[in-house]
């Protein structure tokens, strides 16, 4: 009796071994078995999908009866619980780590010939010696002119495995050249534009939060700071947001000691604090942060710790209201699942999520309203705070609830062109006409050494209306008799414009900031003591 009571624990350890050794065998062979995910019951939605595979009187798609299903189950959660499909996980992937595996250049697509419009400085193509105004004429051994062609079909063609070569023929100057071409890494830029406005203002605008963005930003940080940056003007308009660290890692740049920057908590989320953690780049020069209605989520973290600390100035419109966290989930089919697992505090505790319990139309209907009702020209004067105040410690009052409110507002620039104007901007007529322009008076424009030289220097925009006045009416558009206002401002764009296609969005940002109220102001808020 001893003996048994002596063996009795190792032999139970053993028959459990052993049980759980034969159940997990035996559940490999039960279709549906998904890991951790399996409750060993399928679902009513599995089964109602199989009973329409199998008896159903006609022939049906269940992966897309499967999709649609998951999307309704999904809009009863938040907004920003979203499933996507196994066919745009890639680009969205692609988006927020940052690049991309191709060849480097920017193109349209004219008179079903396809135009090199930008070639990416040191990357694959310029090095095989691509140039601006190159047209495809084949990629290996397929041709790439005609009305055949899309630009899904060319990116395909383009597109492919780091290190892997493809061969071109271009026409440049009417004579067809071969050019072999290594694919490298294609970054997306997170920066688009960093640059000194004066002898000591620097203005760095950045289009969202991926996983190169806050290397990008530290580049831009030094290179401003080695030519005597000591005040920033933070450009955040139209940051729909991305990556919460990487956002977390340049706040802690501005931000000393160990303070809170962030909190995120869920239902199923234990709170989990983000608090600065090394010595600051800019913890103690004049810094003003731009933002307006499309800034948005990782922005808004952003913003939320510089105005709870008192370190920053806010200028603009308030923010989207994104007070949500997503995690993606990879499924078996190759889709993911961005579900939402926590909300996002300030530092003060404010969750700045705007009310979604209208359901997903009247949320995703919420900027329009703000229109209507007067708020982006007025400001303050209609916004309707939806959460509770907050005082910061030098006194200023904060909101929760429905996005980041300025400190000073900037109204929304109300001019509109007349209807038939705005077919210019309809399927790249505008931009194709940059294009174009560019390269037939390519000879007159290097003269402009930089963006600052031609946002000084470049005036003749009332030639180039004239010339986008033939071009559109070559392609059925009529603009012939166009109200003035309406010419002054497409003049403006064709200057901001031409600067894009000649330096691209650093251009773009540099010229276009010369005429840009909410830069003006920030500019003002820098001189005062």
């Amino acid at each position: 009796m001893k003996r048994l009571q002596v063996w009795m624990p190792l032999l139970f350890s053993l028959v459990l071994i052993l049980g759980m050794f034969i159940g997990s065998a035996l559940r490999q062979n039960v279709p549906g078995s998904r890991g951790i995910f399996n409750s060993g019951k399928r679902s009513v939605l599995q089964e109602v999908v199989d009973l329409v595979n199998l008896k159903y009187v006609d022939k049906v798609n269940t992966d897309t009866l499967t999709e649609e299903a998951i999307q309704v189950m999904l809009a009863h959660l938040d907004p920003h619980s979203v499933f996507i499909p196994a066919s745009n996980v890639e680009e969205i992937n692609e988006d927020l780590q940052g690049n991309f595996e191709g060849i480097g250049v920017e193109f349209f697509i004219i008179d079903d010939t396809v135009h090199v419009t930008n070639v990416l400085s040191d990357g694959p193509s310029d090095k095989a010696g691509l140039q601006v105004g190159d047209k495809f004429l084949k990629v290996g051994d397929s041709m790439v002119t005609g009305k055949a062609i899309n630009g899904d079909k060319i990116k395909d063609f383009l597109r492919g495995v780091g290190g892997s070569k493809v061969e071109v023929t271009v026409l440049r100057n009417g004579k067809q050249i071969k050019a072999s071409i290594t694919r490298g890494t294609i970054p997306l830029y997170s920066v688009d534009a960093a640059y000194m406005i004066d002898t000591a203002t620097g203005y760095i605008h950045l289009n969202k939060f991926s996983g190169t963005t806050y290397e990008e930003f530290m580049k831009a940080m030094e290179t401003l700071q080695a030519k005597g940056m000591t005040k920033l003007i933070f450009d955040l308009r139209g940051n729909g947001g991305g990556i919460l660290t990487e956002a977390t890692d340049i706040v802690d740049e501005f931000l000393g000691n160990d303070r809170l920057i962030v909190y995120t908590q869920g239902n199923k989320q234990e709170k989990i604090e983000y608090h600065c953690k090394r010595p600051g780049l800019f913890e103690t020069g004049k810094l003003v942060l731009l933002v307006d209605e499309s800034s948005a989520s990782a922005s808004e973290v952003v913003a939320g710790a510089l105005q709870d600390w008192d370190r920053a100035t806010i200028i603009g419109r308030r923010t989207f209201g994104k007070g949500l966290v997503q995690e993606q989930y990879d499924l078996s089919d190759g889709s993911a699942l961005r579900l939402t697992v926590a909300r996002y505090y300030t530092p003060l505790g404010r969750n700045i999520q705007k009310p979604y319990n209208k359901g997903r139309d009247a949320y995703n209907d919420e900027l329009a309203e703000r229109f209507e009702n007067g708020e982006l020209v007025n400001g303050d004067t209609v916004t309707k705070h939806s959460g509770p105040a907050y005082k910061t410690k030098s006194g200023r009052i904060v909101y929760g609830g429905g996005g980041i409110t300025p400190d000073i507002f900037i109204p929304f620039d109300t001019a509109t062109f007349s209807s038939n104007v705005y077919v210019l901007f309809d399927n790249q007529l505008f931009s194709k006409f940059i294009y174009i322009y560019y390269q037939q008076n390519k000879s007159y424009f290097d003269q402009f050494k930089s963006p600052a030289d031609f946002a000084r220097r470049y005036s003749d925009t009332r030639t180039a209306w004239s010339n986008l006045v033939a071009y559109a009416g070559k392609n059925g558009v009529n603009v012939q008799n166009v109200p003035e206002r309406d010419k002054v401002e497409i003049e403006k764009r064709i200057k901001t414009w031409l600067a894009r296609q000649i330096w691209r969005m650093e251009g773009y940002y540099e010229v276009s900031n010369t005429d840009d109220a909410a830069l003006a102001k920030a500019i003002a808020e820098m001189k005062k003591k």
